[in-house]
């Protein structure tokens, strides 16, 4: 993501994911529109790290928010989380496909359908429940705890993780270590986070 984390200082957790939401969908568009397979190779890779990055700092910070505070809340993770895996397993697949292939691009649609579904669930659901039921310096308290996560979280999918609170506060920063060596080595574009 851009140069927009500065911009994010004080937003709360509400705010900062639907901008993600909204730069995914942006990243989506793009890689539509461009003849260039060298670019779109690189904003799909950019468009899965943000995704994953976004996805384990859900799991880490919202979702036992949501859990803890929101009526149904647990039904709603698990909802959740069960998207997260399919979205996880579709980048893993469009990962491993060259955006010269005719499948390249259906593999993109699909996930836009997928990333638009979940996003959507969010905005109009959970996202009010979570304004109604926690207080907003709570939630401005989760939104840097997210951006945060972020900066540590995996860039890469991973469909046999768990999407789990402890697993990505114990094992994840290691494993998104890993995952940034990979691409630093590699070469590979993963958007702003690139150090």
């Amino acid at each position: 993501m851009t140069d927009t984390n500065s911009a994010r200082t004080n937003l709360d957790v509400v705010d900062i994911l639907t901008m993600d939401h909204r730069e995914m969908i942006g990243l989506i568009e793009q890689i539509e529109s461009t003849p260039d397979v060298s670019q779109r190779r690189d904003l799909t890779d950019t468009l899965i790290a943000e995704v994953m990055r976004h996805a384990v700092a859900e799991e880490m910070y919202v979702y036992p928010v949501i859990k803890d505070h929101v009526p149904n809340g647990n039904d709603d993770v698990e909802h959740d989380k069960k998207e997260h895996h399919e979205i996880v397993k579709l980048m893993k697949q469009l990962e491993n496909v060259e955006p010269s292939d005719q499948g390249f691009m259906e593999l993109v649609r699909q996930l836009q359908g997928q990333l638009s579904h979940h996003a959507n669930d969010e905005e109009s659901d959970q996202f009010p429940k979570l304004r109604i039921h926690i207080p907003g310096e709570k939630l401005v308290d989760m939104g840097e705890k997210v951006e945060k996560a972020k900066k540590l979280a995996p860039t890469r999918p991973h469909p046999s993780a768990p999407h789990s609170e402890l697993f990505h506060k114990t094992v994840g920063p290691g494993v998104g270590m890993v995952d940034r060596l990979r691409d630093k080595l590699t070469g590979r574009n993963t958007g702003s986070n690139d150090d």
